[in-house]
């Protein structure tokens, strides 16, 4: 039987995750009793690495951090490094980071929604698997064909689509030309049309009924929906500057896991991501999207992390949207950056990566050497978040057998696209039964 009252499920190796995680529940006389999302890859000291260099230097080094999302490292460095030094860019070179920011949307949004997560609603174990069958070859060529729209920006704003070498404290090294920019509204517009049809085809997914009661946590500037800056705020009432982050958001190491996880002072566990963006933010998508997003059923907020997929098409369709915007308006800045001289200070920085709030903070001495770092990435923010869905999640489901909830389990950790390095494992799957 598989519906015993003392089980154990274990999944050694998530799939279809950035890095390296496991899953371990415990079910004892019917009751769900433990739940671990097991983070076991090696800590990589990227804070402990960066004390002792130059305050111009976090941008490319944190990159190196994730490879699926370099930009919100390297724009949540600059702004701590510029806030430290005293030192606001020009408009001009703020759009060009936001229209960077754009492509990294789409191409991890575009990742996520087609290689990764939508082969658990089509009943496929990869996406491979799922380019095989027909029609899923179409799909995923598709999704494909938007991951490269968004590489193009990255590209040619950034230098390169993997960590980008034209990101710098202050702005840029080089800013395109017009004739350059212009030359990517076509693939643009055909992206649109792609993101559209992908909301559309996202809509038609079987979602689980399944919601959460987790605070929500997202940068919000009214007037637009916050990307690349804004003012942290939850859907329980708090609003706070990043440079207040540290005194509202507590990090604590658990046994189970070698990244840490966060809680809000004094409230207990959050969730940050596409999802609190959108409930938070809603109300400032484009037209376009706003129309998308209604057409797909989505209200004005959402709680079921099963529709994290819908939510993340609907940003597609923004970001696509947005990039058009900025690129229609687009003057080269001159200069394309500002001299940003050291000073001993401490700065902080938080934009919205594509899995959620991404926050930093450095300080340095006036000799411009950093004294010390912190670096607070989305996943480890959302780990006790994530647990207690699958708790939930599992307590309503214990009439399945062993290997069909494992599966609905990893889709559900699969929910919140957990960033926990650049790599992708296959699925080893013990079953103990007490």
């Amino acid at each position: 039987m598989s519906h015993e009252t003392d089980r154990t499920l274990t999944v050694r190796a998530l799939a279809r995750v950035e890095g390296e995680g496991a899953m371990h529940v415990r079910v004892r006389d019917g009751v769900v009793e433990d739940v671990r999302l097991e983070i076991y890859e090696p800590p990589r000291f990227f804070e402990a690495l960066l004390r002792g260099r130059r305050h111009t230097e976090p941008p490319d080094i944190t990159a190196r951090i994730c490879g699926i999302c370099p930009v919100a490292y390297q724009m949540s460095a600059c702004l701590a490094i510029e806030a430290a030094c005293g030192v606001e860019v020009s408009d001009a070179v703020a759009d060009l980071r936001r229209l960077l920011y754009c492509g990294e949307w789409i191409e991890s949004h575009a990742l996520h929604i087609y290689l990764l997560h939508a082969p658990d609603f089509l009943g496929y174990a990869s996406a491979l698997d799922l380019a095989r069958n027909g029609r899923g070859t179409q799909l995923v060529e598709r999704g494909l064909k938007l991951k490269k729209a968004g590489n193009a920006i990255m590209e040619l704003v950034g230098g390169r689509a993997i960590h980008p070498v034209n990101v710098r404290v202050g702005g840029f090294y080089r800013a395109p030309s017009t004739t350059e920019m212009a030359a990517l509204t076509e693939q643009l517009r055909a992206a649109q049309d792609l993101a559209l049809d992908t909301v559309t085809w996202a809509a038609g997914f079987d979602f689980p009924d399944f919601e959460h009661d987790h605070e929500l946590l997202a940068l919000v500037r009214p007037g637009q929906y916050a990307i690349d800056r804004g003012t942290v705020a939850s859907t329980g009432g708090l609003s706070f500057a990043p440079a207040e982050f540290e005194d509202y958001v507590v990090e604590e190491q658990v046994p189970h896991s070698t990244a840490l996880h966060a809680r809000l002072a004094g409230r207990g566990r959050y969730l940050t991501g596409p999802t609190a963006r959108y409930t938070l933010s809603s109300r400032w998508l484009s037209p376009l999207a706003r129309q998308a997003a209604d057409a797909a059923g989505l209200g004005a907020d959402c709680r079921n992390p099963f529709r994290s997929i819908l939510v993340r098409a609907v940003e597609v369709v923004y970001a696509v949207d947005e990039a058009l915007r900025l690129i229609e308006r687009y003057e080269p800045p001159a200069p394309c950056y500002r001299d940003v001289p050291p000073r001993a200070a401490v700065g902080h920085g938080a934009t919205e990566a594509p899995r959620g709030v991404l926050f930093h903070r450095y300080a340095i001495d006036a000799e411009g050497l950093i004294t010390s770092a912190r670096i607070v990435p989305p996943t480890s923010q959302n780990q006790a978040s994530i647990e207690d869905d699958l708790l939930r999640f599992v307590a309503g489901r214990l009439d399945l057998d062993d290997e069909r909830l494992t599966r609905q389990c990893e889709q559900a950790i699969r929910n919140y696209d957990p960033c926990i390095s650049c790599s992708t494992h296959f699925l080893a799957l013990t079953v103990d039964r007490g």
